[in-house]
């Protein structure tokens, strides 16, 4: 058995001290250069760190955890790729876990990890709650939230205002002509469905709001299935009153189960049925037609949240930090048969 390389041997052989190798491997106090040096000089001698060691000695885990609701949703993927982007460079792993769709699991499960089984959380909560709440506060290691902006509690978060995206799609059908609007949102007592509510209610009472008709259903949850389900009902709701021309979904799930709906009902999208989601997934993407989508930036959050955790965690930043993060729609074929697959961004 070879043995294994040593940090000294790392450090001859990439011309640096071993205090400056270790800050190096670690990402902390070394420039950029150095980095690449030291590490270039690890992978050439095949050098590993002694992980329980160095937990040990610094009585850290090296673990971040990123709880989120639902495991398989692309946005948390694209999140999840975002957060170990930023803090495996720093020796961090990323522990993926479920919050369940309840406040109270989601409070059960902080006040769990929070135990010393991780040395951060990055939280993307469904439901809130006061006891949630004070289960961030009362954490023993720093917790960032992605969602709805917690600032006011000193809660470190990142939102997006996803209300106003909602609008943004409400305004992109009225400009193409859609008169008949229906909005397919998701459960109301969660945080999405009760701010994207909010965005279509205020689109809806803008002087001079053009549409003829509205109508909204609520599906039993943010999947493919419930989308399908809720809007066969827009849909046969609609043809009594002369059919819809245009749906709102409060997700790309949502919306893509509106297509379904639409394809057996016999009607195309996006000649008879406009459709626009929210999350510029990548099934959204490649679906056919593609789904017109407001993006909230799935990787930014996800990038700003590790950024202000890493932070909190290495002790730079002691006072909770909130970054809001903008929206903006991309236009694609299902508003537009004629539109490329990439989308176009509309300011």
């Amino acid at each position: 058995m070879t043995p294994r390389a040593t940090l000294n041997e790392v450090a001859e052989r990439a011309g640096v001290s071993l205090a400056s190798t270790s800050r190096a491997l670690h990402g902390t106090g070394a420039s950029k250069a150095m980095v690449e040096r030291v590490r270039a000089a690890a992978e050439e001698l095949g050098y590993s760190p002694d992980a329980l060691g160095r937990s040990l000695r610094m009585k850290r885990t090296f673990q971040i955890a990123f709880a989120v609701a639902d495991i398989g949703n692309q946005v948390y993927v694209e999140m999840m790729s975002a957060i170990h982007a930023v803090v495996a460079p720093y020796g961090y792993r990323v522990v993926v876990t479920t919050t369940g769709d309840t406040a109270q699991s989601t409070t059960d499960l902080v006040r769990s990890l929070s135990n010393g089984m991780v040395d951060g959380i990055v939280l993307s909560p469904l439901r809130t709650s006061d006891d949630l709440v004070d289960a961030i506060r009362e954490s023993a290691v720093p917790v960032v939230v992605i969602g709805r902006s917690l600032d006011a509690h000193g809660i470190a978060s990142v939102s997006t205002d996803s209300a106003g995206g909602i609008g943004q799609a409400v305004t992109h059908l009225l400009d193409i002509g859609r008169r008949r609007i229906a909005f397919l949102n998701g459960p109301l007592d969660t945080t999405p469905g009760a701010a994207r509510q909010r965005g279509f209610d205020a689109a809806v009472a803008t002087p001079g709001f053009a549409a003829e008709r509205v109508d909204v259903e609520v599906a039993a949850d943010f999947t493919v299935a419930a989308g399908q389900a809720a809007a066969r009902a827009l849909i046969e709701r609609g043809a009594a009153h002369g059919g819809l021309d245009a749906i709102v979904a409060a997700n790309d799930l949502l919306a893509i189960g509106a297509m379904h709906a639409a394809r057996i009902a016999g009607l195309d999208v996006p000649t008879d049925l406009a459709v626009t989601g929210m999350d510029d997934t990548e099934i959204g993407r490649v679906f056919h037609p593609s789904l017109t989508s407001v993006s909230l930036e799935s990787a930014e959050r996800g990038r700003r949240a590790a950024q202000i955790l890493l932070g909190l965690v290495e002790g730079a930043e002691h006072e909770a930090t909130h970054v809001d993060v903008s929206p903006a729609l991309l236009v694609r074929e299902s508003t537009r048969p004629t539109d490329t697959l990439d989308g176009e961004k509309q300011s």
